[in-house]
């Protein structure tokens, strides 16, 4: 006579589940709430039902189209300068190390650590209408006006952010550039290969995924950016971070102002899924920064 144990069901682990609760409630506090009130207040009109009023109303103010055209010349700019100069930098710094190299490097990192205020500040000392370049150039020549007026438009938003945010594209570039095999760099030059050739052939591909990891973390902090713009108070340069400041502190028009809020994130969003299209196109893993 055969005996038939009853199979234990295993006993349910919620340990993991446990776990897992305590970020998603942190995310739920600190980020899905406020941000579905930000969401409600942007939908929700003058007469107090959701709808697509308040979009309507924004989408069509020249204010807000020159605010987002600035934001995203702004962008591309700062993010273009932030590439080019950090990839030359770089570069001289990886491949031709010099007394002191080591030493501007570890600036190079402290510069991230620092608020973006101190950097405009530090601009607006030495090239302000009364900074240190414009006070020794009407001593010498005798100008009746400052000669330098670059620092208060969007030029000087732009260097400003270029400075700022160049270290981020430095840092993990000088990483990749530090794990490139140095024979291919001199089997390349024995064989009498052009520099230029060198670098588009060998540095570039291992860089690539470096640039496109710094790259797309500058281009989303320009777009976002607000202390820079709001500290050297360019003339006529507004964007849509201090469009929201203007609606909801100066104006007191929150509706408006969550509105834009609204449409800058899923600016920022449609630019990082871009990065992401493209990184998947040209088979680049994403690295952090």
């Amino acid at each position: 006579m055969s005996l038939i144990l009853p199979l234990e069901k295993p006993a349910l682990n919620l340990r993991p589940l446990l776990w897992l609760l305590l970020p998603l409630l942190v995310l739920a506090t600190l980020f899905f709430w406020p941000l579905s009130l930000i969401v409600e207040q942007a939908l929700r009109g003058a007469n107090g039902e959701i709808g697509l009023e308040t979009l309507r109303q924004v989408v069509d103010s020249k204010r807000f189209v020159g605010a987002l055209l600035n934001t995203l010349q702004i962008a591309f700019f700062a993010t273009a300068g932030c590439l080019l100069l950090g990839s030359v930098m770089s570069l001289i710094l990886v491949f031709i190390p010099f007394p002191g190299s080591e030493l501007i490097g570890r600036v190079v990192d402290t510069f991230i650590a620092l608020p973006t205020f101190l950097i405009t500040v530090a601009f607006t000392f030495i090239y302000g209408s009364a900074g240190l370049l414009n006070g020794t150039l009407m001593s010498l020549f005798a100008f009746e006006l400052p000669p330098v007026d670059f620092l208060y438009s969007m030029q000087g938003v732009i260097l400003a952010e270029i400075t700022v945010f160049t270290p981020l594209v430095m840092r993990p570039l000088m990483a990749a550039l530090r794990q490139i095999d140095k024979s291919q760099l001199e089997a390349a030059s024995i064989l009498g290969a052009h520099p230029l050739r060198v670098i588009g052939q060998v540095i570039f591909p291992a860089a690539l995924p470096a640039l496109m990891a710094g790259g797309s973390l500058c281009l989303l902090l320009t777009t976002n950016e607000f202390g820079i713009v709001l500290f050297i108070g360019a003339k006529g340069v507004n964007t849509l971070p201090m469009m929201v400041y203007s609606k909801a502190i100066l104006e007191s028009d929150y509706t408006v102002a969550c509105m834009i809020a609204l449409i800058n994130i899923v600016l920022s969003l449609g630019l990082f899924s871009l990065y992401r299209l493209a990184a998947s196109r040209t088979g680049v893993r994403s690295q952090p920064c």
